[in-house]
């Protein structure tokens, strides 16, 4: 192939049509405006510290250096040849060169070509591969012998085995190596070139082609760092939120579908609609947020009591993941302890205030506890900054009112006031966490009791808990909302 150092400038049937570059040099400014743009909308500062905004911009820097490349390319083919450069063999060795200061740090995607001649052992360097080097143009381009000294010396054998194979076995070049500049700084420049063959087949000289390619693989490294960390921190949530889902259902009660309590035996529950008077039918079902990204500290429990009364409870903690469940878990773990050893609802409230103020892991909580007496169907109840249970009753509801308590956690040695409710056969109590809804339309109100007061008449037709739990699934269940939830429904039996 012939060195293009020496190839007739003049026919013009070489040279690209000057409409088509032009278009070309148009088409990549609009590209890099487009990539600036994608690159402004993902410069929020919020999220810094987000990986995968990080991958996206190192993608998008790439996309760049790629794009600067190809634009000063594409204008030094529209330039054609610099007018100091010979197009009919090498400069006059006896003319004298201009003197010039050492050449600036060339700019990324900077190109210079070179030819190397073994009958006269001529050297011919461009004046862009001179501001590579950081050479001054006076000093003379470096023969292939003193070509490996400008590397780094881990770097030599590679440069070296390419010349050879280029020269010995006609090979065509094409690496990469480390430039020291005579400033001293270190740049990646990437090789391509060929040898020149006489007419009887043999290697004359050798051109070549270095383009300064630092800042690309620079952003090439970035792209595939913040790749790996992005996959690496997807792989830790995908854990941690498999650690919390199981860590969930240790901890929540075991009973699907309908439960009765109290039930006579201690094994298995039943399943149906409560038929003696008194008993509650019990039902309940946890609705995780829109994203499912991390599971929350939500909770629902009922459990029997040794003296026959029945404990029921729902509440939550503050944050996600697997920090969440666990305070969850040694809460929910708490409260029933102390409600085993027959601890009253307003002081278990306060013992957990007490256990989450001195927790290792500081967060807010809020709940509602409730005990049920069957044979007087009375129900003993406190709350810690939660939405009061809903009543339904001959087809109307209504909030019960609340007694005093503030979120656990929030103020030590708070005190936590109890309220009775008396229940008739038939009633319909709804205990609910406060994700139920996402929409909230003043600030003292929760927008999970307004909506199911709403279904007072739907709650009104239930023949059983889970017939109640379905009416909230059907109003709530296809919400996309920002929190996870829980729901428990007790049916008093006729």
């Amino acid at each position: 192939m012939p060195s293009p150092l020496s190839a007739d400038r003049s026919a013009a049937d070489r040279s690209p049509q000057r409409g088509t570059v032009e278009a070309l040099i148009s088409q990549t400014r609009r590209l890099r405006g487009d990539i600036d743009a994608v690159r402004r909308e993902t410069a929020d500062e919020e999220r810094a510290g987000d990986p995968e905004l990080r991958w996206q911009r190192a993608l998008c820097d790439l996309a760049a250096h790629h794009l600067d490349g190809l634009g000063e390319h594409l204008d030094q083919l529209r330039a054609g040849l610099p007018a100091d450069v010979p197009v009919d063999g090498p400069a006059d060795a006896g003319a004298p060169a201009p003197a010039r200061p050492v050449a600036p740090d060339p700019g990324p995607g900077r190109a210079g070509s070179a030819e190397w001649n073994l009958l006269n052992d001529e050297v011919t360097w461009s004046d862009e591969l001179f501001e590579l080097f950081g050479r001054r143009p006076e000093d003379g381009a470096p023969t292939l012998d003193e070509l490996p000294s400008w590397l780094l010396e881990e770097d030599r054998g590679l440069l070296s085995a390419m010349v050879t194979d280029c020269l010995v076995d006609g090979k065509a070049i094409d690496g990469e190596f480390r430039v020291v500049r005579a400033d001293g700084a270190v740049r990646t420049v990437h090789m391509m070139g060929e040898p020149v063959l006489d007419a009887d087949g043999a290697t004359a000289s050798m051109w070549a082609v270095l383009r300064d390619v630092s800042e690309l693989r620079r952003s090439q490294r970035e792209v595939h760092e913040t790749r790996d960390s992005l996959r690496h921190e997807r792989h830790i949530a995908q854990a941690e939120r498999r650690l919390a889902v199981e860590l969930q259902e240790a901890v929540l009660p075991p009973w699907r579908g309908s439960l009765r309590l109290p039930h006579d035996g201690p094994t298995a529950p039943a399943v149906g609609p409560a038929e003696a008077p008194g008993v509650l039918d019990l039902a309940a079902h946890y609705l995780p947020s829109a994203s499912s990204a991390l599971i929350g500290g939500d909770w629902y429990d009922a459990m029997q009591l040794p003296d026959g009364r029945t404990l029921l409870s729902v509440g939550g903690l503050t944050g996600h993941g697997v920090t969440a469940t666990s305070g969850m878990a040694m809460l929910l773990g708490a409260l029933r302890g102390m409600a085993v050893a027959g601890t009253e609802p307003g002081p278990l409230m306060g013992l957990l205030n007490r256990l989450l103020d001195a927790s290792a892991q500081p967060a807010l909580g809020s709940a509602v506890c409730c005990r049920y007496d069957p044979r007087e169907r009375t129900l003993l109840w406190s709350q810690a900054g939660h939405p009061a249970p809903v009543l339904f009753r001959n087809g109307r509801g209504r909030a019960l009112q609340p007694p005093e308590g503030v979120l656990l956690g929030a103020v030590a040695d708070a005190a936590y006031a109890q309220a009775e409710e008396r229940l008739e056969p038939g009633d319909v109590l709804v205990l609910h966490t406060e994700g139920l809804s996402p929409r909230r339309t003043t600030p003292d109100t929760d927008p999970g009791t307004e909506r199911l007061l709403e279904l007072a008449p739907r709650f009104a037709m239930a023949r059983s808990a889970q017939d109640g739990v379905r009416v909230v699934l059907e109003e709530f269940g296809g919400e996309a909302r920002e929190d996870d939830a829980c729901v428990l429904v007790a049916r008093v039996g006729c």
